[in-house]
């Protein structure tokens, strides 16, 4: 493994770690056009996703019957999650930067949005079979909000969070050149909240996904606590 994702990996807190570096410099027209630069990548990641879910569930099988995640499959998987944040952030989940995604599933150390999930060691095999629908439920329902759990008496539209929180960042950048920080580092909270729901419901990871918003660029690391002498 890459010296860069070795860095990137988590050493305490939750094992799935999601980054994003907010560029200094955004156009102030380019995020109008930027569901048209990235249809490329919806075609590609279309696919690449229905590939997902046929091999989440052969890792299902396997953690039923072996209690590990096949690790061909985990890389790719995690790769498909890697890719999906690259355009989220460059598109309208972030609106982080202008650079354009790679096409790749592997990491990309020079690129803003970074992802990271910590190959697990055994897995229950209880769990395979009920968090990805049950245990998730209290989750899904906060991820509703953030990606679509708004609805009107007059239309089926959905409105979530981060959508309305990108609406707010294009005006400021067309009208006034800049993202407010605030906005930013909350939109990063909300998709590290999605992000770590997707790998849990994947069945990637036994640890149950905190139910904290944790906001900025990058993830905090807990400090050690001292218990004194």
């Amino acid at each position: 493994m890459s010296t860069e994702t070795d860095a990137l990996a988590p050493a305490a807190g939750y094992p799935v770690r999601v980054e994003g570096e907010l560029s200094e410099q955004l156009s102030r027209w380019l995020w109008l056009v930027k569901w048209l630069l990235a249809i490329p990548h919806y075609v590609v990641l279309w696919f690449l996703w229905i590939v997902y879910l046929l091999l989440s569930i052969a890792a299902l099988v396997a953690i039923l019957v072996t209690r590990r995640y096949p690790r061909g499959i985990f890389d790719f998987n995690v790769g498909v999650l890697r890719w999906s944040w690259r355009v989220a952030f460059y598109s309208y989940g972030a609106l982080g930067t202008d650079r354009y995604p790679p096409f790749s599933l592997q990491d990309a150390p020079d690129y803003p949005a970074r992802l990271h999930v910590e190959y697990p060691g055994e897995l229950s095999r209880g769990k395979a079979l009920v968090k990805w629908w049950l245990l998730a439920i209290p989750h899904y329902l906060v991820v509703g909000v953030f990606l679509g759990g708004f609805h009107t008496g007059t239309s089926a539209q959905d409105y979530g969070l981060i959508a309305v929180l990108m609406l707010i960042v294009g005006v400021s950048l067309l009208f006034a050149g800049r993202y407010p920080a605030g906005l930013f580092n909350l939109a990063m909270g909300a998709n590290r909240w999605v992000l770590r729901v997707a790998a849990y419901a994947s069945l990637m990871t036994d640890a149950y996904p905190p139910f904290r918003l944790d906001q900025g660029a990058r993830e905090r690391i807990p400090a050690p606590v001292d218990v004194g002498s």
